[in-house]
């Protein structure tokens, strides 16, 4: 029983340091993308994959409102074939940037989660979506790694245990789905 309601508090702790002007910077950022027609590409390895998973189910499927466009969400880590492809015959650690190249475009959002912030796919494909000038957000834990330094916002969980990391992240997606949510409601409301 201890350990759990330990788990419990230090999860509650961590969840009351994260930064919420980074996560307002993400909800702004997705929402200018739907607006713009831009697409958003999301990506990250084991626990984070289904996380980033996660992030574009609920991003296309449950924000979508009769007076705002789509998103134009694309899972990097969903499509086996490709990602197996490219593994095999140009390398575990561009798997995730050689599928940017074929479709990213400036001013596109690309979202990498990463625990660690070191894993080297995601750090080559947040460098290519850089220099194709696309808008780069990264879900870090632990020291945020050199993932941190590469993008232009960082949601940082300040934490080292790799559960809380990846619970965070999961409900980081829900709390930024929920406000995107929240604000095509209050903008149709402004409208009538």
């Amino acid at each position: 029983m201890e350990h759990i309601t330990s788990y419990i508090s230090v999860l509650q702790d961590t969840v009351g340091k994260l930064p919420v002007e980074s996560i307002t910077r993400v909800v702004e950022t997705l929402q200018n993308a739907r607006l713009e027609g831009r697409k958003v590409f999301i990506m990250g390895n084991g626990g984070s994959a289904s996380t980033a998973t996660h992030f574009v189910c609920d991003l296309a499927k449950n924000t979508r409102h009769d007076s705002l466009p789509h998103f134009r969400v694309i899972g990097l880590t969903d499509n086996m074939a490709i990602f197996s492809a490219y593994a095999n015959d140009e390398g575990y650690e561009n798997v995730f940037a050689a599928q940017l190249a074929n479709l990213v475009e400036a001013e596109d959002v690309v979202i990498a989660i990463s625990a660690s912030g070191n894993s080297a796919n995601v750090v080559k494909a947040i460098e290519a979506a850089k220099s194709y000038n696309a808008v780069t957000v990264g879900f870090t834990g632990f020291a945020g790694g050199k993932l941190a330094s590469l993008v232009d916002i960082q949601v940082h969980v300040d934490s080292y245990v790799i559960e809380h990391v990846e619970d965070i992240h999961l409900m980081l997606e829900h709390m930024i789905v929920k406000a995107i949510k929240d604000l095509a409601v209050s903008e149709s409301l402004a409208k009538v």
